[in-house]
């Protein structure tokens, strides 16, 4: 057998020699194959070779036999580690955003073929004086509301002007029809308040984003704030304040005012690549920066599509096109930089981690 013949190889102080014959016939056992039991043929399955990011949150994990798994992470002590972190899945958006999209279509509709005609005719077909007296009634009647929400935030110097400006419009301009105020010898701005900014102020949010159908962009706080600006002077004085007589033309001539303050910035907006997402952004930010200010804190960075449709696309490149000009040329600076030192080669590994979950 194999084994005793190794031991004898092996041992020949135990043995004595072997002879040469019975050497040969024992290198010459094989020993005999080893069969394995026939395996029924099984389906191969498929091993999954890459993991979807489209998954679904509750399943973040990779599959057990993704072969990214396998990888080893490189080490976490490299200076030149870039890690990747991010969230995946669609963009989010407000939860009225359909029906803002919508409501944003329609009333661009409306107001190309009623409510821009309306107000060009409103601004060429009335002489200058008057329409410009008119817009001071309107701004005349909201003096109440200024003056009561700068008390609520506290703005006493503010509250004092507002109420100031509104008795000498009222009595010396004619019941508002002639900003006496706002001239350069009294010297009384106007400053628009009310309800919603009272409400952030005290730390209120803004709300959803909403596009409502011919008011145009606003917020739930917004909507809440505007609603009580309106009760204010027919609650308090009654008639004729409370009256249709004084409500449908006091309507009419504020939204057509507001809409020719806006009509350059309307036509910008319509010029980018999303009218809607621009609109709203800017409306978003701007309450943001108002209310900021009141609360005397630093206003957020302003959007880069406001900076667009404020300063014009003409004026942005050419302040790009100068500072471009001032900026020192690319080859002195690494003329300079070689002259100082020679710097060593930097490699840079980008690890993607696992993306968090919202």
């Amino acid at each position: 057998m194999p084994n005793s013949t190794l031991i004898v190889l092996t041992s020949p102080m135990l043995a004595g020699p072997l002879p040469a014959a019975d050497l040969a016939a024992s290198a010459a056992i094989v020993p005999p194959a080893i069969t394995a039991p026939a395996i029924p043929a099984q389906p191969a399955t498929p091993l999954p070779i890459a993991w979807s990011l489209a998954s679904g949150q509750e399943n973040s994990e990779p599959p057990a036999g993704n072969a990214a798994s396998n990888v080893e992470d490189p080490p976490a002590d490299d200076e030149n580690e870039i890690v990747v972190e991010g969230d995946y899945g669609p963009v989010e958006t407000g939860p009225m955003a359909e029906f803002n999209e919508t409501s944003y279509r329609l009333t661009q509709d409306i107001d190309a073929a009623i409510t821009a005609p309306l107000a060009y005719g409103y601004r060429d077909g009335l002489p200058g004086p008057i329409r410009d007296g008119l817009g001071n009634v309107v701004r005349n009647l909201r003096e109440p509301v200024n003056f009561l929400n700068f008390l609520l935030q506290f703005r006493i110097g503010d509250a004092i002007e507002t109420l100031g400006r509104f008795a000498i419009n009222s009595t010396i301009g004619l019941g508002g029809l002639i900003d006496v105020a706002g001239t350069s010898n009294i010297n009384l701005p106007y400053r628009r308040n009310g309800f919603a900014n009272t409400l952030g102020y005290y730390g209120v949010g803004s709300g959803s984003y909403l596009y409502l159908p011919i008011a145009g962009a606003t917020s739930v706080r917004d909507i809440i704030g505007d609603s009580l600006d309106q009760l204010v002077v027919p609650t308090v004085v009654g008639k004729p304040f409370n009256t249709p007589e004084y409500g449908v033309p006091y309507f009419i001539v504020s939204n057509l005012e507001a809409r020719l303050e806006v009509d350059q910035e309307l036509e910008r907006i319509g010029e980018t690549v999303d009218p809607y997402a621009a609109r709203r952004d800017t409306y978003l930010y701007r309450r943001e920066r108002e209310i900021a200010e009141l609360r005397g804190r630093e206003p957020p960075p302003p959007p880069a599509i406001l900076r667009e449709i404020e300063e014009g696309l003409d004026a942005i490149e050419e302040e790009d096109e100068l500072e471009a000009l001032d900026a020192p040329p690319e080859d002195a600076t690494l003329s300079l930089i070689d002259h100082q030192r020679e710097l060593p080669p930097i490699e840079i590994a980008v690890l993607i981690t696992q993306p968090r979950t919202r």
